[in-house]
């Protein structure tokens, strides 16, 4: 009986052990949405302004991510609560004036990183564009109707950091944490394992390769890069935001294999190799792609040097504190 009691319960914290938790939240996180969807998804449909009724397309995505952020802000709030034993805020969501600069620099890297990899294929005639401020037939102003994609990119990227960084990485963290292997190893051995999860994650989108589940491992050392030094969500929210934004919605590429260019500033056409472009699925497939997430990766060292003063892993991530009075510190330490 204690044997069966070890592996699911930690006995010195009085909760469920790591794996469990991940796993807990990771079924909440797939259908809790689901649920939502399958409950209210018709009436909201119907609700949503009738000019995007010309774009079926957008009006499904719009309902399925309206249901998707509260589904999954409740699912991951009741698991923080009540199984986790801690604060909400303690996944990264400080909201002081630092989380937002912080955020506005991930908001600001995302864009350029994408200008980047757009201002490359063009210049090497590896991309045309064959239109600009494209809006589905939408009869809509073009700003108004990019804000159907814009909040979706939003929920997208607030949601699967939530669940990769936010969540899994801290959770992991605190469990793969053993003192012959110390917080710093821990905080990276989670980093790491977080970021496989979320390659896997897209292993099912259209035109997904094993090139391309790599490449998103990559994508999520990245994303995750300023989590495990700052010890909040800022960057990679603002980063995650802006990266697909500007992938799909202005610059017209695929985002990890759906296309959204139907919704674009710039419609493209490519021509170049697959190899450097990352093809249908998008540049995150590509070497042009590789090449962004380095510089970004650089790009968010630097800041964070120029920030906080020092480059250290934000070893709090390893370390439950069992108190949920007060604001729990989860900054660099």
């Amino acid at each position: 009986m204690y044997r069966v009691k070890w592996f699911f319960w930690n006995t010195t914290e009085k909760r469920l052990r790591a794996g469990w938790r991940v796993a807990i939240h990771f079924v909440l996180w797939i259908y809790t949405p689901a649920l939502l969807k399958l409950l209210f998804g018709n009436s909201l449909g119907h609700w949503l302004p009738g000019a995007f009724a010309a774009d079926e397309r957008m009006r499904d995505l719009l309902t399925e991510f309206a249901l998707r952020l509260p589904a999954i802000i409740l699912s991951t709030w009741l698991m923080v609560h009540w199984v986790d034993q801690r604060a909400f805020t303690a996944l990264g969501f400080h909201a002081d004036m630092q989380w937002w600069l912080d955020f506005a620099f991930g908001l600001v890297l995302g864009a350029l990183l994408m200008l980047f990899i757009f201002g490359s294929e063009w210049l090497a005639g590896w991309v045309t564009v064959t239109n600009t401020l494209q809006t589905a037939n939408v009869p809509l102003s073009f700003p108004l109707v990019l804000t159907g994609p814009l909040l979706i990119f939003i929920v997208v990227g607030l949601t699967e950091e939530l669940l990769a960084r936010g969540y899994q990485l801290h959770n992991l963290a605190e469990g793969f944490f053993f003192p012959y292997v110390g917080a710093s190893g821990t905080v990276v051995a989670a980093w790491l394992v977080s970021s496989l999860f979320f390659g896997l994650l897209h292993v099912n989108n259209p035109h997904s390769s094993w090139y391309s589940t790599f490449a998103l491992m990559l994508v999520g050392l990245f994303f995750g890069l300023g989590y495990i030094l700052t010890g909040e969500l800022a960057i990679p929210i603002g980063l995650h935001i802006t990266w697909n934004f500007f992938q799909g919605s202005v610059f017209g590429f695929p985002v990890s294999g759906r296309d959204f260019g139907h919704i674009t500033l710039f419609a493209i056409q490519q021509q170049g190799p697959s190899f450097w472009t990352g093809g249908a699925f998008g540049p995150e497939a590509g070497m042009i792609g590789l090449v962004a997430i380095l510089l970004g990766c650089l790009a968010t060292l630097l800041w964070i040097r120029w920030r906080y003063g020092r480059l250290t892993l934000c070893t709090a991530l390893a370390h439950y504190a069992r108190p949920m009075s007060g604001k729990p510190t989860v900054r660099n330490s």
